[in-house]
């Protein structure tokens, strides 16, 4: 019989953990700030060789990036993300252009999908951010066939996006969870992934951050429009948002490859492509 993962008695302290995470991804316009990451998706999503037809299911699909690059390619997709308010949103373009694509609520600890139900089952910079890694990567694996393909995005800790979290992480209060780019270090993946599929290769890629804006006007952007970002500020008083404020513009600033009040930063991820194993 089809199963889905069953939600097991959490603690009152990890259920507020949980709420916390979903209003930190509601916050902030993530429609916006996906946009100028569309090129580096289209990159990521070229190498996975997914045939027309397939159904592919986006993990963290947030507003839709990765999902409608698929169905456009001519996908079955499905995208789930705990942002309710961010799904509505890829609902929206899905129909505008008339996409075979669906977008529900869904936890990529425990997703709402029976087993082996997808051909493919990718995150973009998404289920890395799930509190509890070895359930993500046991619900990944579970909902996709056996031969099918299982892939990832996920910022490393020494790129760029890894410095910005630990800038920010200096200023705030420990989230109680397991460092998200513990999904960018090869070794940890292996660990996670290893038993349930096979040929799982890791590749190192740059994903390029490209603004028509300063360094300056780029954190301002991410404080208004990521909701990590967004949270972060609104907890510390203003002289401490101040400073962080500084730190992270000198930190974008030394990374900024572009000229004439422009910003181009690459950002270091890890991709992690492997088959479902039999």
């Amino acid at each position: 019989m089809h199963t889905t993962a069953t939600q097991q008695q959490n603690s009152p302290e990890f259920d507020a953990l949980k709420a916390r995470l979903k209003t930190t991804w509601m916050t902030g316009n993530y429609d916006v700030f996906s946009r100028f990451m569309q090129k580096g998706a289209e990159e990521f999503f070229s190498r996975l060789g997914v045939a027309p037809g397939a159904r592919l299911l986006d993990v963290g699909c947030g507003a839709g990036q990765l999902a409608l690059i698929a169905a456009r390619a001519g996908a079955q997709v499905t995208g789930c993300d705990i942002a309710t308010n961010w799904l509505e949103q890829a609902n929206l373009r899905a129909m505008a252009e008339d996409l075979d694509a669906i977008f529900e609520e869904g936890d990529a600890e425990a997703l709402p999908y029976r087993d082996e139900q997808f051909d493919v089952v990718v995150s973009l910079i998404g289920a890395m951010f799930a509190p509890r890694p070895e359930r993500v990567a046991a619900e990944l694996i579970r909902v996709c066939r056996p031969g099918g393909l299982i892939a990832m995005a996920n910022w490393t800790p020494g790129g760029f996006v890894g410095q910005m979290f630990k800038t920010i992480a200096r200023h705030i209060a420990p989230s109680g969870m397991p460092s998200p780019v513990l999904w960018g270090d090869e070794a940890t993946v292996r660990e996670r992934l290893g038993d349930g599929t096979t040929g799982l290769t890791c590749t190192r890629h740059q994903y390029r951050f490209q603004y028509p804006f300063p360094p300056a006007q780029v954190v301002e952007f991410f404080r208004e429009h990521y909701g990590p970002m967004t949270r972060a500020f609104a907890s510390l008083d203003g002289e401490a948002q101040k400073t962080l404020r500084n730190e992270l513009v000198q930190l974008w600033t030394a990374h900024n490859k572009a000229v004439d009040g422009a910003t181009s930063v690459d950002a270091e991820y890890l991709e992690v492509i492997a088959t479902r194993g039999w």
